[in-house]
């Protein structure tokens, strides 16, 4: 069963992983891309961000750590020192409805601040974690 769980939290963080370096992309250019390309920066931050805490879901279940919900799966991760900065996680985890509100132009600005500054660096910490344990 072990290994079942294993192959899955694997082949779930392939996927992350593509999202990931998706991101990396946009967000390496971000002060150089037009407001139509940071609606897809934040759009790829939308499904990376879904993928990364599936992926510790997963990766938590294959240490028979069992957490079904995001919040759960954070303080998880954090527990067992995956991420780094549990308080970060949760705001991503908050904030990830408000981010879809593109059409608000403050939010719109504070969801492209947020992913650049901060929510990418968190990600990129347990994207690091989770590919060496791969």
């Amino acid at each position: 069963m072990t290994n079942n769980l294993d192959i899955r939290w694997k082949q779930r963080f392939h996927n992350f992983e593509k999202a990931y370096n998706q991101l990396k992309d946009s967000v390496l250019i971000a002060n150089d891309l037009s407001v139509l390309e940071k609606e897809g920066m934040i759009q790829r931050f939308e499904y990376t961000f879904e993928l990364s805490w599936k992926t510790l879901k997963d990766y938590l279940e294959s240490k028979a750590v069992v957490a079904k919900f995001p919040r759960e799966v954070i303080k998880q991760a954090f527990h067992y020192e995956i991420i780094s900065d549990g308080e970060l996680w949760m705001d991503m985890l908050e904030k990830r409805n408000l981010i879809a509100h593109t059409y608000d132009e403050v939010l719109f600005e504070i969801a492209v601040d947020k992913i650049t500054n901060q929510y990418f660096n968190a990600v990129t910490q347990v994207y690091i974690y989770l590919r060496d344990m791969n």
